[in-house]
């Protein structure tokens, strides 16, 4: 797959980052000509002042990693983080109300989304398919989509299981072609990226994109 590094987010949110892991992250990403990074919102500055002339899109995080935040506060980081150069938003939302039966993440997705449409800004939103069942993940992507988010993604990489194939199959058939899909957790093979695109992802988080890279130089060689 030839244009496999347009569909991976370099992704590195360890709570040990340091600003050579960032340097590091740019460095791959440059050379890989990756489609994004994905950092925690402290480097978003710094990763899109070295990135400012290159077709990389500086992705971060808000709410990261249980959306636990009310929405004031996911608001606040979501200014902030566009403030600083953030290119698209990565929204964990409110896993508490929708468990809780409400329907306040439909409307905290609303509000977050009309922010960054203002100001021309991709919101994908993270809704933890590990802890949902099939029609939780259906209802999950029907709510995203109608509170105007531009993809859903599967995981944070902080619950017990990431990105599975049937999820993308089943969310792929749940949400209109306009709405893009991340598979994010647990990718860390080449043949498993390529599975997940295949059923469906537009977007794969991995803090192994260099090495599935590698992977694939070395079956073309």
């Amino acid at each position: 797959m030839k244009n496999l590094n347009r569909f991976l987010e370099s992704t590195v949110l360890k709570p040990t980052m340091t600003d050579k892991d960032v340097d590091l992250l740019i460095r791959d990403a440059i050379e890989e000509q990756f489609i994004g990074v994905c950092i925690p919102s402290f480097w978003v500055k710094k990763a899109k002042r070295e990135l400012k002339d290159e077709d990389i899109q500086v992705v971060t995080v808000i709410g990261f990693p249980f959306g636990f935040e009310d929405t004031a506060t996911k608001v606040a980081e979501t200014k902030e983080a566009i403030k600083n150069g953030a290119d698209e938003l990565d929204l964990v939302w409110s896993q508490t109300a929708f468990h809780s039966g409400m329907n306040w993440p439909k409307i905290e997705i609303a509000q977050i989304a009309k922010l960054c449409h203002e100001e021309e800004r991709i919101l994908k939103v993270i809704i933890e398919t590990a802890y949902l069942s099939t029609a939780q993940i259906r209802e999950a992507c029907l709510i995203c989509q109608e509170a105007g988010a531009d993809f859903v993604k599967t995981s944070t990489g902080y619950a017990p299981t990431g990105a599975k194939i049937e999820d993308i199959q089943l969310m792929r058939q749940t949400l209109s072609s306009g709405v893009g899909i991340k598979a994010s957790g647990g990718i860390k093979t080449l043949d498993f990226a390529l599975e997940l695109i295949r059923a469906g992802a537009d977007r794969i988080g991995t803090s192994s994109a260099v090495s599935l890279m590698k992977e694939l130089r070395s079956r073309e060689s």
